[in-house]
């Protein structure tokens, strides 16, 4: 372990924050530069010797935390570096993006406040790229199997990666202009800087993946074409059927999903945009929706400058302390500030959107809304609740239902769905179709960042036992372990 009595005599400490009104003004993540490592070694001694580390069971991933922990507290940095890596392709993608389940199943986490485990995991791996110990793993030889991933998201991309090192020929294609897909596009550069990508895409490409955007697979290639080109191929294209608002008045103009919003903003600042062809500067913001997509439209408003955020939850404010049906070590529906919230703006919680109405144009200006309240386990509307607020720029924000099936991948693969709108999938993370799995949130449906990647990783060893008879990438999950329900 590390410091024997750290979780008794340090208290726990989190990654500082930029003030508020410099960090609206850009881009830039919103964590002071280099405000954790003075603290870090401390915070990681604070891990204790529990016996049964819950947290390896909280990650999806099984990170060896503990373990980089205790190197972390003794500033061995590159041994650090490699026990995180043992587990994780991408930990300074997990360490910025991920809500931490493993610090909810943290045992200090029972009668005091948990290892601040998300902030050592990114002190590592930062400290790492900073001293080059992050290199190209080559293989020693190529099997001389191909392989094709089907979208380059955070388990798309850890597939790649595994299979790659497993010596095969991987090929990623992208349909957007950038490698990436929700880390590039989805996720704002305030929450993580796009530079992460970038220097883990050339760290890729020197082990031999190679990539290949705008590429739709389904419309610009199709299907049948690929499964001739590739001994294998690897479905990670996402879960991107948006929940829509089916109301009067969804039709007037200003009324977006969140991923025609946030890709925008995002494109600004890579430089293809002056400013966002839907932007919210000057204008009364509503987002539709409390989750964490609901706080990236939230931040991207205030650095757009807008008039006013609000943000509407259909369910009730959560507690900040967990509930009786939400024990340890399970995640907690808990009620959280993001740093988007941090920035202003109103949450209303407990209300439902009736209509939207415009004005003479077709733009939208209000959103009339009610206060409802489960009664006999049904969600009802509260009588007399009903009013209107403004409304010149709204951003739905409700999550995703199932994978796409408009672009023709999945009827042309001939892939089975689940009952859930899934691409359905066997434990070796294989579709119906010989050859052909899936991995990340078209399998699963929407969920977190490390599932994606552990699914990527399990995905990966499937494919390459279906291609040599045997694998020795590690596989953290199966398709069907949903313990932590996250």
């Amino acid at each position: 372990m590390a410091d024997p009595k750290g979780f008794l005599t340090t208290g726990r400490e989190v990654a500082e924050t930029r003030p508020v009104a410099e960090r609206v003004r850009d881009w830039n993540e919103v964590y002071v530069p280099g405000s954790l490592l003075p603290i870090i070694s401390k915070q990681a001694g604070r891990c204790m010797d529990c016996g049964i580390p819950f947290c390896h069971n909280g990650c999806p991933l099984g990170n060896l935390i503990p373990e980089w922990n205790d190197y972390a507290y003794r500033e061995d940095w590159s041994a650090a570096s490699e026990r995180l890596h043992a587990t994780n392709n991408f930990p300074e993608f997990t360490g910025r993006l991920c809500p931490a389940p493993c610090e909810s199943a943290c045992v200090l986490g029972i009668n005091q406040p948990a290892v601040t485990i998300k902030n050592v995991e990114v002190s590592i791996i930062d400290k790492a790229w900073d001293a080059n110990d992050v290199k190209p793993q080559v293989p020693e030889r190529l099997s001389g199997k191909t392989v094709a991933v089907v979208g380059s998201g955070p388990a798309g991309l850890a597939a790649a990666q595994q299979l790659t090192r497993a010596g095969h020929t991987v090929v990623v294609y992208e349909r957007a202009d950038r490698i990436g897909g929700l880390l590039r596009y989805g996720i704002p550069e305030f929450k993580m800087e796009k530079r992460h990508i970038n220097r883990r895409i050339e760290q890729m490409r020197a082990e031999g993946t190679k990539f290949r955007t705008g590429v739709e697979v389904g419309r610009d290639i199709t299907a049948t074409d690929l499964r001739k080109r590739f001994d294998a191929v690897v479905v990670a294209a996402g879960a991107t059927t948006a929940r829509d608002l089916p109301v009067p008045g969804r039709e007037l103009k200003g009324i977006h999903q969140a991923m025609e919003y946030l890709p925008l903003a995002n494109k600004v600042v890579e430089g293809d945009f002056v400013a966002s062809p839907i932007s919210a500067e000057g204008k009364h913001v509503v987002v539709i929706g409390g989750g964490d997509t609901g706080a990236d439209c939230v931040g991207t408003a205030h650095r757009q400058g807008a008039a006013s955020v609000t943000q509407l939850e259909i369910m009730p404010k959560p507690g900040e302390e967990r509930n009786a049906n939400q024990p340890w070590p399970t995640f907690p529906m808990l009620y959280k500030v993001t740093s988007a919230h941090e920035e202003g703006g109103e949450r209303v919680y407990s209300v439902s959107t009736t209509h939207f109405e415009g004005d003479e144009d077709g733009n939208v200006q209000y959103l009339h809304l009610v206060e409802v309240e489960f009664v006999d386990g049904k969600l009802t509307q509260k009588p007399g609740t009903e009013r209107k607020i403004p409304a010149q720029l709204v951003t739905l924000a409700m999550g995703f239902t199932g994978t796409d099936v408009q672009n023709g991948l999945v009827a042309q693969f001939g892939v089975e769905l689940d009952e859930r709108g899934n691409i359905a999938r066997d434990a070796e993370f294989a579709t119906n179709v010989d050859g052909v799995y899936v991995a990340g949130d078209a399998g699963r449906g929407q969920s977190l960042i490390v599932w994606a990647i552990a699914e990527g990783r399990s995905a990966a060893r499937g494919v390459d036992r279906y291609l040599t008879g045997a694998s020795s990438l590690p596989a953290p999950i199966r398709p069907t372990d949903r313990s932590l329900l996250v």
